[in-house]
């Protein structure tokens, strides 16, 4: 155990058995959560209108990797859940991800504000003081959009079916997307931004790029042109500046800072809200990234990196069927790579039963039920949770907000009795910090200097500009001066003397076909 993990244990109340005088439904409430390890507080046990501070409930650190959902009608408290989660995290080495949809949680750099209100939240849960602290954070933006580090991905990096989300294709559409990314990899074409992709779809619909069209196999005119136009309404939208190089290192997300906390990485999303499909395929492209370069570590005792998924409705929404089997997947088999998953949404039901199944910790705030949908919607998340000492459905009525109705995995890996509790108070600043601390911290991350400046190397739409230009009486040989010097791609190209052979022979002689797996992403060579 590090000497972080073990301040926090010694710091921690221990379990219900000291704090004798518990009613006895409280105290086997109270038992389950009682842990050896390192574990996370997150408040105390409330029972019959009570909050019970000898009756911490906890989540141990090794049940992070079984990933957890974070529930809750508007207003409830889930964002200073999240808070609360991530800078405990923080404070005991274990990197964070979380993204900020709403523009708050920038504040979880910046000590909290003492007041009336924390200070007696602090003593209604017990346990140790509340402190006011920041806590070591990044801030990324997608593509630059907003305060933030800029997040870019390559198209090919990308792949077909988060794409085909993004751009709302259909199965067949996104199939046949899938053939033209195959098509690119294995010519040499490289897909870095949306004009590289644009440009081999528009190749493959000419005159001289059908014959290649006909070789793909099961991909027809018609579909090649209405993703062509997908693609080009999409960019027209101002898409284009999420896409290209450098390119996210998702490995960042792993740091830590100098005095062994771990490092809070915040995607600021407000630019972007009204960008929902975008925002969140693109947070499932990170997870996707991280899931094809971490190792295989098996069960761990504390995650390398716990990943909040916000406003996780909006990943699902529409969703094809293969892109829900890759979601399922990744969540399914990331854990063994020592990463943990919450989705963050207002109501189980937002989640896939098969996603929904993966994830074994649960924090359920209030819920309404305010109309027939509600009240439908509220008995079915009751039938998501253990057998329980609780009526769940009076209970999820009438919490209060920075309650929430907990289940957590113990140590053993078997669920915890269900335990209604009153939340601590976050220690950091729960509101966002101003703009200009904000920008300030930006421009003095490490990674501003990287990924600020977006860069436009040669790529499919450079290669295939440049042949459609020289092609016209271009001559079958290269001339005789130019040696023994090896020829340029351009120059391969343009010496084929026939354009309709011009993808044939760049991936004679350049191309090499890109390992993709889950959601078509490619495998980093890094």
């Amino acid at each position: 155990m590090s000497d972080s993990e073990s301040a926090a244990a010694a710091a921690a109340p221990g379990p219900a058995e000291s704090a004798p005088g518990l009613p006895p439904e409280a105290a086997a409430i109270a038992g389950g959560y009682a842990s050896t390890g390192p574990a996370l507080d997150l408040g105390a046990l409330l029972w019959d209108g009570r909050c019970l501070p000898g009756a911490p409930v906890r989540v141990p650190l090794a049940a992070l990797t079984r990933h957890g959902l974070v529930a809750g009608a508007t207003g409830t408290g889930k964002t200073k859940t999240l808070q609360l989660i991530a800078e405990q995290l923080s404070a005991v080495g274990v990197p964070v991800f979380l993204a900020d949809v709403k523009g708050d949680l920038s504040g979880i750099s910046a000590p909290g504000e003492p007041g009336d209100a924390v200070r007696a939240r602090s003593a209604e849960v017990g346990g140790r003081p509340w402190t006011a602290t920041g806590f070591p954070a990044a801030f990324y933006a997608l593509g630059g959009a907003g305060s933030g580090v800029p997040v870019r991905a390559t198209v090919t990096s990308f792949g077909p079916v988060l794409l085909s989300k993004v751009l709302q294709l259909n199965r067949t559409q996104e199939q046949s997307l899938a053939l033209i990314f195959h098509y690119a990899d294995t010519k040499g074409l490289e897909l870095l931004d949306l004009k590289d992709l644009r440009a081999v779809v528009a190749f493959l619909t000419s005159d001289e790029g059908r014959p290649e069209l006909k070789e793909i196999g099961g991909l027809s005119t018609a579909t090649a042109g209405v993703i062509l136009r997908s693609l080009t309404a999409f960019e027209a939208q101002g898409a284009a500046a999420f896409f290209g190089e450098p390119e996210f290192d998702s490995g960042e997300l792993l740091a830590t800072a100098p005095d062994g906390r771990g490092l809070v990485s915040v995607l600021e999303l407000p630019a972007v809200q009204d960008r929902p499909a975008l925002f969140s395929t693109f947070l499932m492209w990170l997870l996707a990234d991280l899931f094809h370069d971490l190792p295989e570590v098996g069960d761990v005792q504390r995650p390398k990196l716990v990943f909040f998924f916000d406003e996780a409705h909006l990943l699902f929404d529409g969703a094809s069927a293969a892109f829900l089997d890759a979601i399922t997947r990744t969540v399914r088999l990331i854990r063994s790579k020592g990463v943990g998953v919450f989705f963050v949404t207002q109501s189980p039901k937002d989640v896939p039963p098969d996603v929904l199944g993966q994830l074994g910790n649960r924090v359920q705030h209030a819920l309404r039920a305010f109309t027939p949908d509600d009240r439908k919607a509220l008995r079915e998340t009751v039938r998501t949770f253990p057998d329980s000492a609780y009526d769940l459905e009076e209970l999820l009525t009438s919490l209060g907000t920075g309650e929430a109705v907990v289940t957590v995995l113990d140590e053993r890996g078997a669920p915890t009795p269900v335990a209604a509790t009153r939340l601590r108070a976050p220690e950091s600043l729960m509101g966002p910090v101003g703009a200009a601390a904000l920008d300030q911290a930006v421009e003095a991350s490490p990674g501003y200097a990287r990924y600020a400046r977006a860069v436009d190397r040669e790529s499919a739409y450079e290669k295939l500009t440049a042949a459609r230009e020289a092609a016209p009486g271009t001559p079958a040989t290269a001339p005789a001066d130019k040696g023994k010097r090896e020829p340029s791609v351009v120059e391969q190209v343009v010496g084929s003397g026939m354009f309709a052979s011009l993808a044939r022979s760049i991936g004679t002689q350049v191309g090499r076909e890109i390992t993709r797996s889950l959601f078509g992403t490619a495998r980093r060579r890094r």
